[in-house]
Order: C-alpha cells, then structure tokens, then sequence
C-alpha cells in the first residue's frame, strides 16, 4: 500500500487534519482587516506560547532565518560573543557569527554531552566586553537538552550581554518561560513543535533586546527587525507574508491551547522516556548522555550495527522516516522525533518497527517484545 508515510523525525513532523484543512483554504489579501485579524490574534497566541509579554515576530524563512536575524539584529561588527557548540547546530551559528565580522568565542561539549553552564559563567565573568551568548537548546543533531535556564542566569548578571537561544526544537515541546528565565531573543520555526509544514519562523525580543538593536550596524533589510516591529502594531507585515501558512499558524495555535501549556510539556516528556526505554530495552544505546535526552529527538547509538541499514528497512518495511546521523555521525546513530502532533501510537508503533526491523537482520539483542514491553511500561 502506498502514501502511508509516518514522520518519526525532528522536522518536518506529522501536521494534524485540522492545520491541512486551515492550510487549504482560498488565499485572502494580505492588506485587508480579515487578515489583520489573524496577525493580531496569532501574535497574541504566540506570546502565549512564548510565555512573554514581548511581540512575536513572523518571518517567511527557516529556523535558520530566524536565528540570522536574531544575531544580526542585536550585533555589530567586531562584537564579540560566545557560541555554545555541541551538535551541528551549534556549530552553524559559530559559522553564522562568523560570517558578520564578530568575534567568536567557542565553548564546545562532545557531541552527546550537555553545555556546561559554569564554563559560560567563568568566560562571561572574565570578559566585560562580551555582547551575547549563542546557544542552541534542544540540538537536534544529538537528541541532547542544554541547560537554557542557568546559563541565562549567568548571562543576566553580565554587564553587557544578550543571550539568543535556539529553540527550534524546544519551543512547544518543553517550559521556555521567555520573561521568567530572562531569555533576551528566542528564535523558532513552524515545522517543528508548531505542528506545521516548513516556512515560518519567529523571533521574540526582550526589551534590552530592542535596546541593542538601535545599536546594531550589521547588514539587514528583509531581516530587519524593526520593519517588523512597527508593522506588527498595526497587525501587519512589512513583506508580503505566507497567507495560508498563517492560517494554519492560527489553527495549530489554537489546538495547543485547547491542550493547555503543561499537558503538551508533560505529553512531550511521557514520549521522551518510553522512547528511551524501549530502545533500552532492545538493547540498544542512547546516544545523548543519562538524563540530558531532549524531551523532542532520541538518538540511538546502534554499536557494531549500521544506522543506516536499520533507517532503510524501518522505511521499506513499515513506511516510517527515521532521521540519520549527521556529519561524522552517519551511520552511527538514527534519530527519532516524537515532537509536535505525536501520540502514544505512534511511539508505540516506532518502537516495534525497529524491534522488527533488527529482528529480522538477526541483531536484535533481547527478545522479541522486550522493547515494546518497556516503552508500554511508561505510556501506562
């Protein structure tokens, strides 16, 4: 049977019926008051889930858009900065600073491990002159959650720095209390958590966030922030936006909310750990360090066995999409994302697909349901 296809990967992921439908409607103007009504009613929705009370800003672009403009919004030239690096994102952003003319710092953790706040806390204490701290929270190319909150508890008591947080594959999926935690800029984009196809991304600022932007001398104009910024006190957008992604924005906002903030944090979390253990429980390794597992993506370090072979029978077999290893990472490690519209069946189903799939290239370690058994313990 064909066009079964299941996403177990972190992004894009599945899109519920009800954003397709939004999705599929006739385009309207995007001058008119029915389409201000939706800016106005998805910027509010978003603040919502950004738990600010700072505007959320919409730009047709990915997560990567989202974190240029971010960075190119609150810098200068010659600024200097720390970039978090321990996945491939990390390594993005450092490449990203880089190529606007500021001076980098890198902190780095083994791909796997989890950023150490307190080297964040020792570089920031010795250097006055540090203008931001880049850091990617949930990095997608490990399945590894950093610490977000103590290394922007220790950006707060600097003197001159911003923190930006990556929270692609965070946002929606686990507490990022933008105001309560002191983030100054967060960027995401619509395929991940939001529930939606790719297209969108979303930046919030903080107020000292603003205050450097009046500052900033990097190159911009579609990125520029501050078009945005006034456009959007009069529910609008100063390029011509993604119509009938906002649709689906709304629709998909609107159901996280019907869901309520804690029960999608603790759904995401019930999802991490029977992931985990039915991986452990096939006897197979977890490739992000004990208890540092994004709440989003479960990379699996399947030792003396090809990733890739696993990927390609779980997708031939049972028509379900693993992501692969990246970098100096493929063919040692297959990631599954259980983010966004993702429920019990679904890990379920997961699960016993690679049971079935190494079973049948006779490298399963257990017996045949051990996994199944313990990803069902913790769905219980």
């Amino acid at each position: 049977m064909q066009d079964k296809l299941t996403l177990m990967i972190p992004g894009p992921t599945p899109v519920p019926e009800r954003v397709l439908k939004a999705l599929s409607q006739h385009p309207i103007g995007h001058r008119s008051p029915e389409f201000q009504g939706i800016t106005k009613r998805t910027n509010e929705l978003l603040k919502w889930l950004h738990q600010t009370s700072q505007d959320v800003l919409t730009i047709a672009g990915s997560g990567t858009a989202a974190m240029e403009a971010a960075i190119i919004n609150t810098l200068s030239k010659g600024d200097k900065v720390i970039c978090g690096e321990n996945g491939k994102f990390g390594e993005r952003w450092v490449k990203v600073a880089q190529s606007f003319g500021l001076e980098v710092e890198v902190i780095k953790a083994e791909w796997g491990n989890p950023l150490d706040p307190e080297q964040f806390r020792k570089a920031l204490e010795a250097d006055a002159e540090i203008r931001a701290v880049i850091v990617t929270h949930s990095e997608t190319s490990t399945g590894v959650i950093n610490d977000l909150k103590s290394i922007s508890n220790h950006v707060q008591k600097h003197k001159n720095a911003l923190i930006i947080a990556d929270c692609v594959t965070s946002l929606g999926a686990c507490n990022v209390p933008m105001d309560e935690w002191g983030i100054d800029v967060i960027a995401s984009g619509s395929q991940k958590g939001y529930m939606m196809p790719p297209g969108l991304s979303f930046v919030a600022m903080s107020e000292k966030a603003w205050e450097a932007n009046k500052r900033s001398n990097l190159p911009k104009f579609y990125l520029d922030l501050s078009s945005y910024q006034k456009t959007i006190s009069k529910d609008s957008t100063p390029f011509t936006p993604s119509v009938n992604l906002y649709f689906a924005l709304e629709a998909s906002l609107t159901m996280m909310q019907e869901e309520g903030l804690e029960v999608i944090f603790k759904r995401h979390e019930r999802h991490k750990k029977a992931t985990q253990a039915g991986i452990k429980g096939m006897g197979l390794n977890l490739f992000a360090a004990e208890g540092h597992g994004s709440p989003s993506i479960t990379a699996v370090a399947p030792q003396d066995i090809d990733a890739e072979k696993i990927r390609k029978i779980v997708k031939t077999k049972f028509d379900i999409l693993l992501a692969g290893g990246q970098d100096h990472l493929k063919g040692k490690v297959f990631r599954i994302g259980h983010l966004g519209f993702v429920n019990d069946r679904d890990i379920i189903t997961a699960i016993a697909a690679i049971e079935s799939s190494l079973e049948s290239l006779n490298l399963l370690k257990k017996p045949i349901g051990s996994g199944i058994a313990a990803a069902s313990k913790e769905l219980n």
